[in-house]
């Protein structure tokens, strides 16, 4: 059993759409960011960073932190979404890693500066702006002829996708990265990602791309 303590966000998301797709229980406990729930001391006992998403192993008693290193802990625990070859794994951290130092924290930025404080700081909207739609760049060349990051369906995809499924916050048309449209509609078809999307509470619809 793994208890996952998150938030409607894309960090959250994106360990809530593992869970769902392995199909393990787990138990949602909700860190409410705007109400400050993160700063408090039992989190922090969790979470050394008072940020979401974190997790307990009931099996192990192992507490983590750090939405990435969650994603491979849990695909390395049930065997799953990652592939067995040495070269397909390091492929995944690859695109594991760009997600974590690229599109997530320049989309973060983005959503900042051009979603909640627009008209503030032109410099940042630009640069931020600019960022992220090289990023989407980046991803659409990268899937394009497949139907997945590496080629199949791995954690890469679903760190990166509840990003994406915020990309009208970082004005950003999906039908100007036509490959990353595809993506991102192939992985909302899925059952899982629709359920660990409203992980841990329900959000209204999801943007459908």
């Amino acid at each position: 059993m793994i208890d996952l303590y998150t938030w409607t966000t894309p960090n959250g998301r994106k360990v809530s759409i593992l869970l769902e797709e392995l199909g393990v229980p787990y138990e949602a406990h909700a860190i409410d960011i705007g109400k400050g729930d993160q700063m408090a001391p039992e989190f922090l006992k969790i979470s050394p960073n008072n940020k979401i998403p974190a997790i307990v192993d009931r099996d192990t008693g192992l507490s983590l932190m750090e939405s990435g290193a969650i994603l491979w802990y849990l695909a390395e625990k049930y065997g799953k979404f990652l592939p067995s070859d040495p070269a397909g794994r390091i492929k995944v951290m690859e695109w594991l890693m760009w997600q974590m130092g690229g599109l997530g924290p320049m989309a973060g930025q983005a959503h900042h500066f051009l979603q909640f404080n627009p008209g503030k700081a032109e410099y940042a909207e630009e640069r931020y702006g600019t960022e992220v739609q090289r990023l989407y760049g980046v991803l659409d060349r990268q899937l394009a002829g497949q139907d997945y990051i590496v080629g199949e369906y791995s954690i890469a995809d679903m760190a990166c996708w509840p990003w994406v499924s915020r990309h009208e916050w970082q004005r950003v048309d999906l039908k100007d990265y036509p490959n990353v449209r595809a993506w991102y509609q192939r992985l909302l078809a899925r059952e899982a990602v629709q359920k660990g999307y409203h992980v841990p509470k329900h959000m209204g619809e999801i943007p459908p791309g």
